[in-house]
């Protein structure tokens, strides 16, 4: 991996020369001062590779795949360093040979690691998380050739890094590290445990003071991951990033400990890039312009690359729904302000708590903070405290009512609190946006597909209810009656936008007049005689589809949107199931989703139709709407699904 072995390619479609790039062997028991010369190699590698890493970032931006250049390019000079002792390390004897990173979201530096391993063509980079690119979002290991790890959630590396150095106790683990990921409670535990055993752990963490929804100087007052290491027992140097003379000895300081230590590595994001230098927009992938004006004077040709591509487009407009589409996600915030609206803020900041884990922007809760700052926490990456003290404002019965948030995915990091908060009588209402597999580019890490692990209660538990709403306004409608509801709700939503479901006259269905969300029952989108579908969320307006293109083939099919998830609608469930068949359709997982659970709930009542199920299946592709075809969840899958169960 530290030397140069990338393959030759067309220069006019990647127009960096990566064999300028020239990794020399260092060792940091010799050379613990840079001479000249060798200062001059590191940093005209580590403007190549920056330059490398904005261009191809800046693809993903270009076709609206999103992606994330700043994390990368921030650590290249630790990248590049590290690189030259493993070089030094000719008989592998010193390190394991992998720079393991804890951020996932900066898989562009594993990418690029495995170009210069000739492991991938330099032109695949330029289809940076597209669908079928085997370049997702998170390192997968198995998936792309040349990455040795998968990563993702944060707080998961360091822990595995450990049990590693464990494994390899006679060598040096590196570990790239950020300020975000160090906020996860499993650092914490994961830095006892290096101590402890006095793990050959060397972290090399990104003190940028920048996550995606700010800057944790700001939202996390007292903390400091130098301190906090410290606190732990770890070896810990500071350094400047974009100081050679001060990051270069800082490095072979830690090197040369015996035991697990860390550098604490401090800059702004982005660092000379104009326009996101120390913004939270770094985070994401760079756009096209920026990228542009900070290549033009190095890499002319990128411009002409970049302007060209054009954005990605994946179009499924469906009969039943409307053309329109609406975030669900963020219109959560939308309908949790207008019930805040009703009440006077000191009535608010006395009754209601709303927790973010630096995700407000993409959970719909930054709508609340700007509405409704009295009831706003902004908090750090922190799930399971974060519910947890969202769980406690509103335990006990008592007349408040914590609200929290973050992505589906992480639904599985909480299992534990929730238990306790259900024990402790807590009423909680969570969001859990980014649901299912659809437009999730981030790919299979962040697949938040085992919604149903939340209802983990006994049956005489406090209570729990799972909520999907199909649209923005049923997201409305769900929010209006749940709201102050006691216990534990559950509310989701998709990254991606979806339609609003049509009555067969064309109107909404969702915004009649006369429709009142009612917990617990379901709603008859299509009645028909023959059979059904179960659907909810994003799939609801799939299935819908494909119902209305086989009843104009003469086939009565019905359609059920069960928007409550976790609860038997008795009258419902035995129209149903006296049909020929009942398929149920999801974007959660097959195992673990209302599919794993309905056929049973139709055998307990004696009702045997012929029954099917479809949901996630496999891992991800990649890309953004391609997901869902990938996993067989489109309308002509469910209709050919439909009519298997035809006889």
């Amino acid at each position: 991996m530290s030397q140069n072995k990338v393959q030759d390619w067309d220069f006019e479609k990647f127009p960096i020369d990566l064999k300028k790039y020239k990794p020399f062997p260092l060792d940091p028991t010799k050379d613990k001062k840079l001479t000249q010369e060798q200062k001059d190699g590191l940093i005209a590698n580590i403007s190549l590779l920056r330059d490398v890493v904005v261009f191809f970032t800046a693809t993903g931006a270009a076709r609206g795949l999103a992606g994330h250049t700043g994390g990368a390019f921030d650590t290249i000079p630790e990248v590049v360093i590290l690189l030259s002792f493993l070089l030094g390390d000719t008989d592998k004897s010193k390190y394991v040979d992998i720079l393991f990173d804890e951020a996932g979201h900066r898989v562009a530096t594993q990418y690029l690691l495995s170009v210069l391993d000739g492991q991938l063509p330099v032109e695949q980079l330029l289809h940076y998380r597209e669908a079928y690119s085997h370049l997702p979002g998170h390192p997968e290991l198995g998936f792309t050739p040349g990455v040795k790890f998968s990563s993702g959630r944060l707080g998961h590396m360091w822990p595995l890094v450990n049990g590693v150095a464990l494994a390899e106790k006679d060598k040096t683990v590196f570990m790239l590290g950020s300020d975000g990921s160090q906020q996860e409670g499993d650092d914490a535990e994961a830095a006892r445990l290096a101590v402890a055993q006095n793990l050959n752990v060397k972290l090399f963490i990104d003190d940028n003071d920048v996550t995606i929804a700010g800057h944790p100087s700001e939202y996390l007052k007292g903390y400091t991951v130098a301190k906090t290491l410290e606190g732990h027992g770890l070896k810990v140097v500071e350094a400047n990033g974009e100081d050679l003379d001060s990051l270069y000895p800082a490095i072979v300081e830690i090197l040369n400990h015996k035991g697990p230590a860390a550098v604490v590595v401090h800059r702004p994001m982005a660092p000379k890039i104009k326009g996101i230098e120390g913004s939270s927009h770094a985070h994401d992938a760079i756009k096209v312009e920026p990228a542009i004006e900070y290549l033009d004077p190095r890499h002319p040709k990128c411009a002409n690359i970049l302007r060209a591509i054009q954005p990605s487009t994946y179009s499924d407009i469906l009969s039943g729904s409307t053309k329109e589409k609406g975030a669900c996600r963020v219109e959560f915030g939308e309908a949790v302000s207008r019930v805040l609206d009703k009440t006077s803020k000191d009535e608010n900041k006395s009754k209601v708590l709303v927790v973010d884990s630096d995700l407000e922007g993409s959970t719909g809760l930054n709508v609340i903070h700007k509405k409704h700052p009295e009831v706003f926490l902004s908090s750090g990456i922190m799930e399971r405290g974060n519910f947890s003290a969202a769980a406690g404002w509103g335990a006990f019965k008592a007349d408040r009512y914590g609200v929290f948030s973050t992505f589906s995915a992480f639904s599985e990091m909480i299992i534990s609190e929730l238990t306790m908060a259900r024990l402790n009588f807590a009423n909680v209402l969570t969001h859990f946006s980014h649901s299912g597999v659809d437009e999730m580019a981030d790919n299979t890490c962040h697949f938040g597909i085992n919604n149903f692990f939340l209802d983990n209660g006994l049956e005489d538990a406090y209570e729990t209810r799972l909520y999907f709403p199909a649209d923005c306004s049923q997201m409305d409608a769900i929010i209006d009656k749940v709201f102050y509801e006691k216990g534990l709700r559950f509310v989701f939503s998709t990254r991606s936008k979806v339609p609003w479901i049509l009555k067969e006259d064309g109107s909404r269905f969702f915004e009649d007049s006369s429709y009142k969300f009612v917990p617990g029952k379901d709603e008859i989108i299509r009645k028909g005689t023959k059979g059904y579908v179960v659907s909810y969320g994003d799939i609801l307006h799939r299935a819908l589809d494909a119902v209305d293109r086989l009843r104009k083939e003469g086939l009565d099919i019905g359609l059920i949107n069960k928007s409550t998830l976790n609860v038997v609608d008795e009258d419902v469930i035995k129209e149903i199931g006296k049909t020929e068949f009942v398929l149920v359709a999801e974007s959660l997982n097959q195992k673990t989703g209302l599919g794993s659970k309905f056929g049973t709930w139709l055998l307990e009542r004696d009702l045997r139709p012929r029954y099917g199920y479809m949901g996630t299946n496999k891992e991800g592709c990649g890309g953004l709407g391609e997901q869902i075809g990938h996993q067989g969840l489109d309308s002509a899958s469910i209709a050919l699904k439909i009519k298997q169960l035809i006889k």
